[in-house]
């Protein structure tokens, strides 16, 4: 496919933050911009306007842009956030001339094909197969999923909505504390446990399970309860949860044969690495009768970039032709 027009802005819009780069060509490193919290502002075309452009050397002609959503129409809602992005208002609003959007699963499955080894901490698992197919899932704000595949050297994401897939018990201890974790329209999806609401509300199922009050209602509260090893409701928290991440990345390791291996993203999974690290999250992964031996096999990483969506969509930008996006309707142009 024929090149993006320079400069291009690449942004990564999650629920709770936005994060924002400035490729002036292909050649260049990316310009990064500080944070934005979407909570401060109306929608995507100020935030940018207001925060992102004043402080920009050049003024972006295309924009590619990851989402926390479905992509559909010319208006697109974010599943998280209440910011709804507009192509054809941001290009009247915002000056430019392309817009690209893809699923924020997409962006991180894009980071999976470019990042380097240093931007990867490994548990488990032996070394991952060069061009096998890769699964990337990452507890957040939500659940995201992405799959990846290559295809004569071309690396296709494969993106879903994973992260709503049924979440059962299987342990006694399981079936003490599930009756209690908040349902949703009668079930328990990934996402109920496994992103940081998840993690509160997992909490608060252990405390009721052992007939105690919950103190914590923020999921930073519940890790740094583990970690000080104040609470010992929120230390099992954080243990089943690393259990339960490994559960659900084992399932989707069977879905996609991954045998280049799974890729957790996000906050979480970088601030919790030493919990992931002690066996409950590789046990889940590879309790897979009858498939075991290739779990045990199949490697997991912790990818440690701080900013590894935008990394993906900026190797997108430079070198498309690398990447199977398909971009029917997830292309405006004026």
């Amino acid at each position: 496919m024929a090149g993006f027009e320079f400069p291009v802005l690449v942004g990564d819009i999650g629920g709770t933050n936005a994060r924002f780069a400035l490729l002036l060509s292909a050649d260049a490193e990316a310009i990064q911009f500080g944070n934005v919290r979407t909570a401060d502002f109306a929608n995507i075309d100020v935030a940018i306007r207001d925060a992102i452009l004043p402080n920009s050397p050049a003024a972006p002609k295309t924009a590619i842009l990851a989402i926390a959503g479905p992509i559909s129409g010319d208006e697109i809602e974010l599943t998280n956030c209440p910011w709804v992005v507009r192509p054809y208002v941001m290009m009247d609003m915002l000056g430019l001339k392309d817009i690209i959007v893809i699923n924020d699963f997409e962006a991180q499955a894009l980071a999976v094909a470019s990042l380097g080894p240093e931007h990867l901490e490994q548990i488990g698992g032996v070394k991952a197969i060069e061009g096998a197919s890769r699964v990337v899932l990452g507890p957040g704000t939500g659940l995201g999923v992405a799959g990846l595949i290559n295809i004569s050297g071309t690396w296709y994401p494969v993106p879903g909505e994973g992260g709503h897939v049924d979440m059962g018990p299987r342990t006694e201890r399981d079936y003490q504390v599930y009756p209690h974790i908040e349902e949703l329209d009668g079930r328990v999806s990934g996402e109920q446990i496994l992103c940081g609401r998840g993690l509160v509300s997992l909490y608060r199922a252990v405390c009721k399970a052992d007939g105690t009050g919950a103190k914590y209602s923020e999921p930073q509260e519940v890790t740094a309860a583990a970690f000080g090893g104040s609470d010992p409701q929120a230390t099992e928290t954080l243990d089943l949860f690393a259990t339960y991440l490994g559960r659900l990345a084992g399932d989707l390791a069977l879905v996609f044969m991954a045998r280049g291996g799974v890729y957790l993203s996000g906050g979480i999974a970088q601030k919790i690495i030493s919990v992931l690290k002690q066996g409950g999250m590789r046990d889940g992964f590879e309790n897979k009768a009858p498939h075991s031996e290739f779990m045990r096999e199949t490697p997991v990483f912790v990818i440690t970039h701080p900013l590894a969506a935008v990394a993906g969509l900026s190797a997108y930008a430079r070198h498309p032709e690398g990447f199977g996006i398909k971009l029917d309707g997830k292309r405006w142009r004026s």
